[in-house]
């Protein structure tokens, strides 16, 4: 299998961009509500959403069954509250004139019943728990290097620690699936020499 397109590098490199946005308007200190704040949350979207495809891809080259399903539902249902969190990240701060009001609105909304969880603290792992789960599948199958998953593991758990390792988990993440990519989009970006 090779992913069509650019399609495979997108999404974790929006990842990655959402990190290097996000740590460049951090810098000033004062990040959010503002344009580096919404520049770095549309990548995180921009990311989240291509990943849907990148995932239903990976999933299609395993056999038909429990695995299969369980993992691209629990991804899928993970990328779906990232989803949600970031529109309301967004939307939050299209609509507040400063920090606390941003934070006020963020409050009020993560308060009704089922919606931390949901879309903050739970759901979103879903999709990570589910990459991970999806490239150990692909492994085992003989798609991807034996290295893929660890490497996804160690980019998914460093942002954990610190959220401003952002850019190394989209590059980890790119760096395990890029044997998946079609070999001419490879070349073309300059990641894997010709001949």
């Amino acid at each position: 299998m090779k992913l069509p397109g650019l399609l495979l590098l997108s999404a974790p490199l929006c990842l990655a961009g959402y990190g290097v946005i996000r740590l460049a308007g951090r810098a000033d200190g004062h990040y959010g509500p503002g344009p580096d704040w919404q520049a770095a949350h549309l990548f995180g979207l921009l990311g989240m959403v291509l990943f849907i495809p990148v995932v239903r891809n990976l999933g299609r080259e395993l056999p038909p069954g429990p695995w299969r399903t369980g993992t691209l539902a629990l991804t899928l249902i993970g990328l779906a509250a990232t989803i949600v969190q970031f529109t309301a990240d967004i939307s939050f701060a299209a609509l507040a004139t400063t920090k606390a009001d941003m934070s006020r609105m963020s409050g009020q909304f993560s308060d009704i019943p089922g919606v931390r969880p949901a879309f903050y603290t739970v759901g979103p792992q879903l999709f990570f728990l589910g990459l991970v789960t999806l490239t150990v599948l692909l492994a085992l199958r003989g798609l991807l290097p034996k290295w893929s998953p660890p490497l996804v593991l160690a980019g998914i758990l460093v942002s954990a620690v610190n959220l401003d390792f952002l850019p190394l988990t989209g590059a980890a993440i790119l760096l395990a699936l890029l044997p998946l990519a079609e070999p001419a989009v490879v070349e073309r970006v300059g990641l894997r020499p010709r001949g």
